[in-house]
């Protein structure tokens, strides 16, 4: 039995202290994993860590020099008389009518004014509150200054609000004391339910055998050991198990001796936030899983969804209005200045689309115009659908191989502004400079070239008009200089006639070939513009939530006990 209690101390001195700022470190890790997954994972998930952040907060902010220790057992295992006896009061009713304990109580040795706080904190009613302060033994109680006591409702009462009390008391408390009796320590529900639960909480649970002499002598060693092997099976391999005898004055003094070394260390609390650190870090845990790294959206489904966008927004449409808008705006500046009044009949491709035309080169339009909505076509059925699976492309492709519900979260992210996607599509085609904003100089040297060549076939007809009708009344024929054998007023009439018609023809394949080009640069220009549309409502979402992924991994990393 010596060896048995020797081990057992041993075991209860906890030489692996923990470290204070270590400890704040893992705390604010979880509070970054925390941030770093708002909004993307169920909070019904999370309710442990808030809670932890929380309590450790309160907890160590209230007091570092008080140790909470509780009394938790069965109906009947004497905890309330171990209580009594430990303060050496009479403090907590003892009696034969069980449950008898149905609140908390509390002793705290040293003054109560220090502790008052802790003990709003923890829930102890203060008429159920007592100072273990004494003229005759303080001396001998001071080895315990700062250990605040509290006798627990038993966890197996008849009545559910006494179950519930317990269980949250033993989320505040700083170290565990399990009483059980020779009767009932093998009971299934404090193993299964309590004990079991608390393997994380090994520096912080004490297991004691009260009603030891009840046993014979001969039978203590062989309850003990069986009662170790429970403990082993419970993953409590180690952990202090003490038999006392509340009615023996000596039947306390292991379990009074490692109350006085759990005081005096002041870790008591470090190492029960430790464990509850430890315990929300493996909760946690597969929520990130192992591989806690995100590759980010796969560039050729970001290209595609490039494309989808492109054809929803209607740039092929829009650039082959560009082309258009080129030749009938290069057509109006370089042809025969008596057919551009008639191309002004025909209505502007750009002007139809109402898209924006800065330089106003189409006079026969407003010289400004605000920025509105577009004309560009709705887009088909088709298109709707190849957009919808580009997006759905992105967020599996990104996804795929995050745990839980990570692939949730990103599909969710990808298609969470899609509804204001048309707008802002529209909005890029509307905004982007399509390259018709100036006249090229090729354009007012031959729109020149045709005034001059058409001003001479005026000039021509005009010459030959005046000479058809000067001989119409009588008067003397004019006198027409020759070019060969042609005269001059029919050389400038068919030569500016024959020379327009030249330009013309000579200009058009150039006006073909520069429409091409002005097609093909504002498809470059839409194409980019829609592009930073979709970075922006769709992929930048899906990367903001890879961002928090890989950063709550980071932060579960550093809140994992080294």
């Amino acid at each position: 039995m010596t060896d048995i209690v020797g081990r057992m101390r041993q075991a209860f001195r906890g030489d692996q202290r923990v470290d204070a700022d270590e400890l704040l470190t893992r705390l604010d890790a979880v509070r970054r994993f925390l941030t770093a997954v708002d909004g993307h994972l169920p909070d019904s998930q999370l309710v442990p860590a808030h809670t932890l952040v929380e309590r450790a907060g309160t907890r160590l902010a209230l007091s570092r020099d008080h140790t909470v220790v509780a009394l938790a057992g069965s109906t009947g295992s004497g905890k309330s008389s171990l209580f009594n006896a430990l303060a050496r009061m009479s403090l907590s009713p003892v009696g034969v009518r069980r449950p008898t304990t149905g609140v908390a109580h509390a002793c705290v040795w040293g003054p109560l004014d220090g502790a008052n706080r802790l003990l709003d904190w923890v829930g102890v009613l203060p008429r159920h509150r007592f100072v273990r302060e004494s003229v005759l033994d303080g001396d001998d109680e001071s080895d315990l200054h700062g250990l605040v006591l509290l006798d627990l409702p038993d966890f197996d009462s008849v009545q559910r609000s006494h179950q519930l009390e317990v269980d949250r008391l033993l989320g505040l408390v700083d170290l565990v004391v399990w009483v059980v009796d020779p009767q009932k320590y093998a009971d299934r529900v404090i193993h299964t339910s309590y004990l079991r639960e608390f393997h994380r909480h090994k520096d912080v649970t004490v297991v004691v055998l009260n009603q030891a002499d009840r046993l014979p002598p001969t039978e203590l060693p062989r309850v003990m050991a069986d009662l170790r092997r429970l403990l082993d099976t419970d993953r409590l391999d180690g952990v202090p198990l003490l038999a006392t005898a509340a009615v023996d004055p000596g039947g306390l003094d292991d379990l009074r001796a490692a109350l006085e070394r759990t005081v005096a260390e002041r870790q008591a609390v470090l190492r029960r936030l430790a464990g509850d650190v430890d315990v929300v870090v493996a909760g946690l845990d597969e929520l990130v899983g192992p591989d806690r790294s995100a590759a980010g959206p796969d560039e050729t489904a970001v290209r595609a969804l490039h494309r989808a966008l492109a054809g929803t927004a209607g740039v092929p449409v829009v650039a082959e209005a560009v082309g258009q808008a080129y030749r009938h705006r290069a057509g109006g500046a370089t042809d025969w200045p008596l057919v551009r009044g008639w191309r002004r009949l025909r209505p502007d491709p750009l002007r139809r689309l109402h898209l924006p035309d800065p330089a106003g080169t189409d006079t026969d339009a407003p010289a400004e115009k605000p920025l509105a909505a577009t004309s560009v076509p709705d887009p088909t059925a088709a298109q709707r659908s190849a957009l919808g699976l580009a997006v759905r492309t992105v967020a599996d492709q990104a996804g795929e191989g995050l745990p839980g519900t990570w692939p949730a979260a990103v599909t969710s992210a990808a298609r969470s502004r899609l509804a204001d996607l048309p707008d802002a599509l529209d909005r890029a085609v509307a905004g982007t400079d399509l390259g018709m904003d100036s006249r090229p100089l090729w354009w007012r040297v031959v729109g020149g070239l045709q005034w001059l060549v058409t001003l001479a076939a005026v000039a021509g007809l005009g010459w030959l008009v005046l000479g058809y009708g000067l001989r119409a009344i009588g008067l003397p024929p004019l006198d027409n200089p020759q070019v060969g054998a042609v005269p001059l007023p029919t050389l400038l009439l068919l030569g500016g006639l024959l020379a327009g018609l030249l330009v013309a023809v000579v200009t058009r394949p150039v006006v073909r070939w520069a429409a091409g080009r002005a097609r093909h640069r504002a498809e470059q220009r839409l194409t980019a513009a829609v592009a930073e549309v979709g970075e922006e409502y769709v992929v930048s979402p899906v990367r903001t939530v890879l961002a928090s992924y890989a950063e709550a991994g980071a932060a579960l990393r550093a809140a994992t006990r080294r």
